[in-house]
């Protein structure tokens, strides 16, 4: 067996450099910062690479300068979030919208709010659809998937706690029927 690799001394370049610059090191190069423009698509994900032809280190022996890779980092949003090109919101509505349902108005990323219907009976961490409002990456139009989470007071009036109280005398049967306790 014979395995070939490259001189330590020149790097397989054939030459050695006997004074080197005191910029370069003899590499014949320097990396040194620049600004680059860069267009970011719409809809662009978390991690997603752009490639800049011919933006990148310049080639060997006069050859031609490589690709320039950006990573993009999407900064999170206040109260958005991102499933793909479908964007999530977490909405509280009140127990008497829940119940009794409701039309409430959500944000939406481009600033126009809509009216989400509400229907009576809504539990907590229900999902509703709202089509086409989520992210638009110019192929596709996601989805604002919204879930309900019913908001409990920590803190009561006395009015507000009376009319607990009476719903609570008025309701008949245990949610926790079914487990045998």
């Amino acid at each position: 067996f014979s395995f070939s690799s490259p001189c330590r001394n020149c790097a397989g370049r054939g030459v050695i450099v006997e004074h080197p610059c005191h910029t370069c090191q003899g590499a014949g190069s320097v990396l040194r910062p620049r600004e680059v423009k860069v267009r970011i698509p719409a809809g662009v994900a978390d991690g997603a690479r752009i490639r800049l032809k011919g933006r990148g280190a310049p080639g060997r022996n006069g050859g031609p300068p490589g690709d320039l890779f950006v990573e993009v980092t999407v900064a999170p949003h206040a109260f958005f979030g991102r499933s793909g090109d479908d964007l999530t919101l977490s909405v509280p509505v009140t127990f008497p919208e829940a119940t009794l349902g409701s039309d409430v108005r959500v944000p939406t990323l481009d600033g126009d709010p809509v009216t989400l219907k509400v229907p009576a009976g809504t539990r907590s961490g229900r999902t509703l659809r709202v089509r086409g409002r989520g992210v638009d990456t110019g192929r596709r139009q996601g989805d604002l998937l919204v879930t309900v989470e019913v908001a409990v007071p920590a803190i009561l009036t006395e009015a507000e706690r009376h009319a607990v109280e009476e719903l609570a005398a008025a309701s008949n049967g245990s949610p926790r029927a079914h487990l045998g306790v």
